[in-house]
């Protein structure tokens, strides 16, 4: 890899400094200095929100081909040890997106060097992939027009499959998602006479019923459709009161968009007809869509993988967890793989979750040959 200690270093000074998805003003700029001296052809800022978009052209007619990482933390304590840990509480990179940029660095570090044979690349630094705004932010912007690929591609790294190990495949590589938000509003009552309010303790038990046969998560199949409760509260915190307001906050996924759907209106449907006299208001947030691989993209990956000595690993394929890459398949062939984190490295999400530095050259070598194999060598 290409100047591979900048690159690492790069990818502490990343983690160190983390920003909140929509607030990833500061990463970008740090990647538009640490990359300028690359002599991008087309550099195009504030994409989508603060989305950076770095183009090398060859100078010759051929493919557009774009490769995408993200510029977004978590809002969540970092547990580790690591001498470049976050110094800003409570946002850290827990996901790995500081080692997607890195990769993507080493990439430009390349291209510095050796423009493709023929078309042009785009090295997009997306915001908000976190709560799956950021590549439809990026698709709304006008000036997506002028960098607009043939061919795009993204790594994400998976703790739980054996270092330096690829996954990719055909067809649904990652779920679909959304979080709905449900908000009840009935009557206060005193607690000695409930029957003279509203209360929405019914409505939850009902919520509650509806979820059960999705809690279990199924094998990953086409069917498989999973329901999560992640928050529920109702009424003040008072014995003499019987409550009026309950919230709750779930999200449910599925394989395919179609499939999502389909089941977001089954679990409304169940809700709506618990409400009784209650008014019932439902939002939809952090909607993701499923990840489709294309056939030819998942196959020029599997290529490249074997040109540069990757091993296929043990993961099943889709991911459950969303990633929002999937919104680019409606412009673009498309492909999202999967490098091995580790088997016993801590989860994507997790506390003590770090980037494993290892992957820094393994995953500029497989972008770099993505491109061989599409732009000539």
């Amino acid at each position: 890899m290409p100047h591979e200690a900048e690159i690492l270093k790069l990818r502490h000074c990343l983690h160190a400094a983390p920003d909140l998805s929509g607030a990833e003003g500061g990463t970008a700029r740090m990647l538009r200095v640490a990359l300028q001296d690359t002599n991008p052809d087309l550099i195009v800022e504030g994409l989508g929100g603060h989305g950076l978009a770095l183009v090398y052209d060859s100078g010759h007619s051929g493919p557009s081909v774009m490769f995408r990482a993200e510029l977004d933390a978590l809002p969540i304590v970092e547990q580790g040890s690591v001498p470049y840990a976050s110094t800003r509480s409570g946002v850290a990179h827990l996901c790995g997106h500081d080692g997607h940029m890195a990769v993507l660095a080493g990439l430009a570090r390349h291209l510095a060097r050796k423009r493709p044979a023929r078309g042009r690349v785009i090295l997009l630094f997306q915001p908000a992939e976190e709560t799956g705004a950021g590549a439809r932010a990026v698709l709304a912007d006008p000036r997506f027009e002028q960098i607009r690929p043939d061919w795009a591609f993204a790594l994400h790294n998976m703790p739980g499959l054996a270092l330096g190990r690829i996954a990719v495949a055909p067809g649904p590589a990652s779920c679909a998602s959304v979080g709905l938000h449900l908000r009840w509003q009935g009557r206060e009552a005193h607690a000695a006479s409930p029957e003279t309010g509203l209360s929405p303790a019914p409505a939850l038990a009902g919520l509650l019923s509806a979820l059960v046969p999705f809690t279990t998560p199924q094998p990953l199949s086409a069917a498989f459709r999973l329901a999560t409760l992640c928050h529920l509260s109702m009424g003040a915190r008072a014995f003499g009161v019987a409550p009026a307001q309950a919230d709750a906050l779930v999200t449910l996924r599925a394989v395919t968009d179609e499939a999502l759907s389909r089941f977001e209106a089954e679990i409304v449907g169940a809700i709506q007809r618990q409400c009784g006299a209650l008014a019932l208001q439902i939002s939809r947030h952090d909607h993701f869509n499923a990840t489709i691989n294309d056939a030819d993209a998942a196959n020029i990956v599997e290529r490249a993988a074997a040109h540069i000595g990757l091993e296929h690993g043990d993961f099943a394929l889709p991911m459950r967890a969303s990633e929002d890459f999937g919104a680019f398949s409606t412009t673009c062939r498309t492909a999202l793989f999967f490098l091995g984190a580790g088997e016993s490295h801590p989860a994507l999400h997790d506390p003590a979750y770090d980037f494993p530095d290892a992957l820094l050259a393994p995953g500029c070598a497989i972008f770099a040959r993505i491109l061989d194999e599409i732009s000539g060598p």
